[in-house]
C-alpha cells in the first residue's frame, strides 16, 4: 500500500549545521562524563522515553537522570563513544526544527572489550531561543541492545 508523501521543508544549511552541532556537543559531554553539562545543554528540553512519556525536564532533573542511569569509572567517564549519524533536520514551525538521528554507543573498559552496547534513534525538537538553537524535547529510542551491563547502572551488578 502506498502511503501519501510527506511534505518536507528542509532546514537551511546554517540551521542544519547549528542543529547538528548540538548532537556533537551532546556526544562529547556524555562521553566525558559531564552530566552537569548534559543537563545544561538540555536545560530547555523535556527528555522523553521511547513512547514519548516525559521522564525529566530542566537541568537538575536531566543531570540527575544521567547520574542515576549511567555508570562512570575511575576516570569519571562512562568509557563510551557516542556515534551520531543519519541526521535529518526539517522545519516544523517558525525557528523550530525536528531533528532525527541514529546513535551507536560503543564502550570499552579494562574488563570489557570494545563493543557496541546500544543502537537506536533520537527524535529531537530544537528551537531558536535567544539567537541560538536549543533542544526543547529529546526522545531516546533504543532499538538494538548489546551487553550494556557496564554502561547502564540498572543492568550491572
Amino acid at each position: 500500500m502506498n502511503q501519501p508523501e510527506k511534505s518536507l521543508s528542509t532546514a537551511s544549511p546554517d540551521d542544519r549545521s547549528e542543529a547538528a552541532e548540538l548532537l556533537a556537543r551532546y556526544g562529547e559531554l556524555i562521553d566525558a562524563g559531564d552530566f552537569a553539562g548534559v543537563g545544561q545543554l538540555l536545560s530547555e528540553a523535556v527528555v522523553e522515553g521511547p513512547d514519548g512519556t516525559p521522564i525529566a525536564q530542566g537541568s537538575a532533573e536531566i543531570e540527575a537522570l544521567y547520574v542515576a542511569m549511567t555508570r562512570r569509572f575511575e576516570d569519571g567517564t562512562p568509557r563510551t563513544a557516542h556515534i551520531i549519524t543519519n541526521i535529518i533536520v526539517e522545519v516544523v514551525g517558525v525557528d523550530t526544527f525536528e531533528m532525527r538521528s541514529r546513535f551507536t554507543v560503543f564502550q570499552a573498559t579494562d574488563q570489557f572489550p570494545l563493543q557496541p552496547v546500544v543502537v537506536g534513534r533520537y527524535v529531537d525538537k530544537v528551537k531558536r531561543i535567544d539567537n541560538r538553537l536549543a533542544f526543547v524535547s529529546r526522545r531516546m529510542i533504543p532499538e538494538l541492545w548489546g551487553d550494556a551491563s557496564a554502561h547502564l547502572v540498572h543492568l550491572g551488578t
